[in-house]
């Protein structure tokens, strides 16, 4: 979340970038010369493909009015520094009621495509976090359905976009990021159904089409909840779904990049100290992002020792709601409260305020630990092949030490990553913050991994990863078992 809104920032202040100088005299592939046949004559074996963007990458909007919760710092768009934007911005807290019983009128719509400011007179759209993506699919002749309509819709002058008789190929998945992975990927289904089900009836011979998923960031954890779990819920009383691969019904293959499969340091850091990147933005309070549960979701476990107490060098239990009580952090910092009053206006008492923001403080810290046990326990190798384009030539934060009397958080190790995902969280490498081993051990049984260069969104931007995605999606074999068991051992 921070590399993306850093890079939206430092457009909008009109920063000066320099163009950056090439580091090696390596070539970039000649990707025209490379897919183009296999692009053009793929015919009926080439799957539709989904797109699930990250945190943040879906456009919010209230229903009915239509103003902008996420996607713009424009006049008119949501304003977290006023109560009744933060309002509009933040989930809903009620005691006694379950995470998914809170709900609010706020409704994804679209995937983002860039993010617009006012700067003084000038509007800029400063950041286009999935345009790389996009590219990459454009050049293997997918037909994108979002931005074919909009481009009709445009102008009738211009006259429709011709597809050379393609079908649409290409279908982004716009959800609520602010609420709990699981709902998402519940939702996922009916769009991964729908592009099979378009497929299959723009094929000739009739036989039941797949989807391929690319999954940017977070949208990797809701493909890996569907592939495992299809449209379960997390059952509210702390248990754990019955693995079923119910998504590999639908999905021939899933291509995840820069997930943080294993949490991410700055996930914490963002809740503990809130997010301000710049005067002309608005702030969002820790308070704010405390009522989130997808945020919580995407903490590091406790037991890779992410982030370690400074007098007894100890692993911090991020899953106990008294660990945050301890240290005020998030909503349990008492400091908070002005902000959490603007959450709850029909509440007049502190206390009463305080008991229902750690009510909504533990039921996400819960369903978090539920999450990561559904997503990391061994279940068997995959049905369909999964694979991981990630980087690592960029140091990311990876340990923070907490002040054991004050609670502040410093970034204490770094290492290779893309800037905001290690490449070790991005493995799920159990190895970390334990022995050494030869090998890496994870829970995901990875069909193959490429590393490349970039930060968290230019990673998808380069030639290199469009080399690797389309080589993926047009031209490897493709592994398909005999028979597929849908329901895996416990």
């Amino acid at each position: 979340m921070s590399r993306s809104i850093a890079l939206a920032i430092a457009v909008m202040a009109l920063a000066v970038l320099a163009p950056g100088c090439a580091t090696n005299s390596a070539r970039s592939p000649d990707l025209k010369a490379i897919y183009e046949e296999s692009a053009q004559k793929i015919g009926s074996e080439r799957n539709p493909v989904v797109v699930i963007p990250g945190i943040l990458g879906s456009n919010l909007v209230e229903k009915g009015s239509g103003k902008v919760v996420w996607g713009a710092f424009t006049y008119g768009a949501t304003d977290t520094d006023y109560p009744e934007g933060a309002r509009l911005f933040c989930l809903p807290m009620r005691s006694g009621a379950s995470l998914s019983e809170l709900t609010d009128d706020v409704e994804p719509d679209g995937v983002l495509e860039s993010l617009e400011a006012n700067v003084g007179l000038l509007k800029v759209n400063a950041l286009e976090p999935y345009k790389g993506i996009i590219r990459s699919l454009a050049a293997g002749k997918y037909v994108d359905r979002d931005i074919a309509r909009a481009s009709r819709a445009k102008t009738e002058a211009e006259g429709p976009i011709d597809y050379a008789g393609l079908h649409y190929t290409c279908f982004q998945f716009d959800y609520d990021w602010r609420r709990d992975i699981s709902e998402s990927a519940a939702r996922l289904d009916r769009l991964v159904r729908d592009a099979a089900g378009l497929a299959t009836d723009a094929r000739a011979d009739g036989r039941p089409a797949k989807v391929d998923v690319v999954a940017h960031s977070m949208g990797g954890l809701v493909a890996l909840y569907y592939l495992r779990y299809g449209t379960q819920a997390l059952p509210e009383d702390g248990s754990l779904p019955q693995p079923s691969w119910e998504g590999a019904k639908f999905i021939d293959q899933l291509i995840i990049v820069g997930t943080p499969s294993a949490g991410s340091v700055l996930a914490l850091k963002q809740m503990v100290e809130g997010v301000s990147y710049s005067p002309i933005t608005p702030t969002y309070q820790p308070a704010f992002l405390g009522t989130m549960p997808s945020i919580y979701e995407l903490l590091p476990r406790t037991r890779h020792a992410r982030v370690i107490d400074s007098q007894t060098r100890k692993a911090i239990d991020l899953y106990d709601v008294e660990t945050w009580k301890k240290y005020n952090w998030g909503l349990a910092d008492a400091r908070q409260d002005r902000y959490v009053a603007w959450l709850l206006p029909d509440v007049g008492d502190a206390e009463q305020r305080r008991a229902i923001a750690l009510d909504q403080l533990s039921k996400c810290l819960k369903r978090a630990k539920q999450l990561h046990a559904a997503l990391d326990r061994p279940i068997g190798e995959s049905p369909v092949p999964i694979h991981l384009i990630a980087g690592d030539t960029i140091p990311t934060p990876s340990v923070i030490t907490v002040d054991h009397r004050s609670g502040q958080l410093t970034v204490s190790e770094q290492a290779p990553g893309d800037g905001t995902v290690t490449r070790a969280s991005a493995l799920m490498d159990e190895r970390t913050g334990g022995g050494w081993k030869a090998r890496l051990d994870s829970p995901i049984a990875w069909s193959s991994v490429r590393f490349l260069q970039g930060d968290h969104i230019e990673l998808t931007s380069n030639a290199p990863f469009t080399d690797d995605l389309l080589y993926l999606l047009l031209e490897a074999p493709r592994r398909h078992s005999a028979t597929v068991a849908l329901r895996a051992p416990d």
